[in-house]
């Protein structure tokens, strides 16, 4: 059986897409069968392509991400998913108050699973400068990469 992961930020356009397009890239270039999605803790942004300089910054490192679309997170998702990776604190914060008791165990900080990064958000790219989304991709790279070393 394998396992399934649901990546969340704010709005699901910038951090967390990023996230499952990178986890998607890794586990199918290695083989490795894995549920996965994103999704946002708020609705801002529900059926929208994620942030054009989002998508351009994964494409400039051979991730393709122009096919996932925006949704917000749901009660449902707690129960259907293993691990509910958050992009930063504040997100872990809103999905223990959405989320049953018995599944806080399944909500994790990404960078969690880093050495150099344990205990940090991912910064959102969204109002800030076009090299913040390089930074964060590379940021979110990293705490891919541990994740699946984790997992194995």
């Amino acid at each position: 059986m394998s396992a399934s992961f649901l990546f969340v930020c704010t709005g699901n356009i910038c951090r967390s897409p990023t996230a499952e397009a990178i986890f998607r890239e890794r586990v199918s270039s290695g083989g490795l069968q894995y549920k996965y999605d994103s999704c946002g803790t708020h609705g801002y942004h529900i059926g929208e392509g994620a942030d054009s300089r989002t998508v351009e910054t994964a494409l400039s490192y051979g991730v393709d991400m122009s096919d996932l679309r925006a949704r917000k997170l749901t009660r449902d998702d707690f129960e259907n998913f293993d691990y509910l990776i958050a992009m930063d604190a504040g997100h872990v914060r809103i999905m223990k108050d959405i989320a049953p008791v018995e599944y806080h165990r399944k909500i994790k900080l990404l960078l969690d699973y880093t050495n150099e990064h344990a205990g940090m958000d991912v910064p959102d790219p969204y109002y800030g400068a076009r090299d913040g989304f390089d930074k964060v991709f590379k940021i979110i790279e990293a705490g891919i990469d541990a994740m699946i070393e984790s997992i194995r």
